[in-house]
């Protein structure tokens, strides 16, 4: 008699769980903590950024000043969109349509990538304009030292996101590799579910830094 291979729900379920609830509430607790260390990580920043544009805002206005709104905003619609893809996404897994999950995911994927691509080309316009604090500065205008403060914390901050944007990136495409093997029944949709919630903490960290890096030199 020829041994049938194992159901892939069953396969998908840990030895360590009981039941698919079980697990999926186990990991749900997992990326939310993670997640709270993320929210620290990057509140601390933020405060820190908070504190010094009040000490130094003259400054740190004029910094911003030299910073592209239009691909910015141009970021923000493609992180927005992205952010639809991969609600869709989890709604094809939860309903077990592995194709479009797949599509979704590539698509999420693919706008991931063109964001880094934007963010590229205004790295590499501040590095020609030479701001870029360390490696090439050249600024000359008002505030020296209060705007290669502020850029400093623009390239710690944007930086960092893109870090995480990258790692989100190489994750979703494993996914939607996965996603092709019928690697997520309906049973075990928890991990893309926890997948969207990485994505949309990305997007929602550069939904702050939009207003808290570009805008101040559009009001003063």
């Amino acid at each position: 008699m020829i041994a049938q291979p194992p159901a892939p729900e069953r396969t998908a379920l840990g030895e360590q769980f009981g039941t698919f609830e079980q697990q999926h509430q186990s990991e749900e607790l997992g990326m939310w903590i993670f997640l709270a260390t993320e929210v620290m990580l990057f509140g601390g920043l933020f405060t820190a950024y908070t504190v010094y544009s009040t000490v130094y805002p003259a400054g740190f206005s004029e910094g911003s000043r030299h910073l592209d709104v239009l691909l910015g905003s141009v970021n923000t619609a493609i992180l927005i969109i992205s952010s639809l893809m991969m609600s869709l996404a989890v709604r094809a897994a939860q309903l077990g349509q592995q194709r479009a999950l797949t599509r979704y995911l590539l698509g999420t994927a693919l706008l991931g990538v063109l964001f880094l691509a934007v963010k590229g080309l205004e790295y590499q316009k501040h590095f020609v304009e030479g701001m870029v604090p360390g490696l090439v500065w050249h600024y000359v205008g008002p505030f020296p030292n209060q705007v290669e403060l502020f850029f400093f914390a623009y390239f710690v901050m944007t930086g960092l996101h893109s870090v995480h944007l990258g790692m989100g990136i190489a994750a979703v495409l494993l996914f939607a590799i996965r996603a092709r093997r019928d690697a997520f029944p309906v049973e075990h949709h928890a991990p893309v579910e926890m997948l969207g919630l990485y994505w949309h903490f990305v997007d929602v960290v550069w939904i702050f830094l939009l207003p808290l890096l570009y805008l101040p030199g559009l009001s003063s």
